[in-house]
C-alpha cells in the first residue's frame, strides 16, 4: 500500500543511511506504529523549506518554524549555546534529532540554513540567548 502523499525519492546506494526503505516497510506492516511524516520532505519541498528558513527575520518566526517542523514532519531542531559562551554563530550547536527516514543531506542542509539566517539577522541570536537568560540583566 503506497503512502497517501508524495514521498522523498530514495538516495543513491551508499550515499545515505537514512533508513527510508526500512521505515516504509515498517509502515506497510503496521501503519499506526511507523511515523513516515518525515518522508513528505521531498527534495523540492526541502529547497522551499531552506529558503523559508533563510528568510526568517525574527525570533518568533524561528519558533514557529521549529514548531511546524515538529508538528508536520516530526523533525526536532535544537539550538543550544556553547557552555563557554557565544561570540559568533559558530558558538551555537544547531542539530536535528536522529530519526529514521531523515536524509543525511537534510541533516546537513537545515542547520546550515539556520546558520545563514543567523548571520543575516544577529538579532535572532541575541533573542535566543536572552530567552535562555544568558544575556539577562544582573542588576540586583
Amino acid at each position: 500500500m503506497p503512502p497517501p502523499f508524495p514521498i522523498r525519492k530514495e538516495c543513491p546506494p551508499g550515499a545515505c543511511v537514512c533508513g527510508r526503505d526500512e521505515l516504509l516497510d515498517a509502515w506497510a506492516s503496521a501503519p499506526e506504529d511507523a511515523d513516515i511524516r518525515v518522508l513528505r520532505l521531498t527534495r523540492e519541498e526541502e529547497k522551499r523549506l531552506i529558503e523559508r528558513i533563510e528568510a526568517i527575520s525574527t525570533y518568533e518566526d524561528l519558533g514557529r518554524i521549529m514548531h511546524k517542523l515538529r508538528e508536520l514532519l516530526g523533525i526536532t531542531l535544537t539550538i543550544t549555546p556553547s557552555a563557554r559562551g557565544v561570540s559568533t554563530v559558530m558558538g551555537l550547536s544547531i542539530k536535528l534529532a536522529e530519526q529514521p527516514g531523515l536524509c543525511r543531506r537534510t541533516h546537513e542542509a537545515l542547520p546550515a540554513a539556520v546558520r545563514r539566517c543567523f548571520r543575516a539577522h544577529p538579532e535572532i541570536v541575541y533573542a535566543l540567548l536572552n530567552a535562555r537568560d544568558l544575556l539577562a540583566d544582573e542588576s540586583p
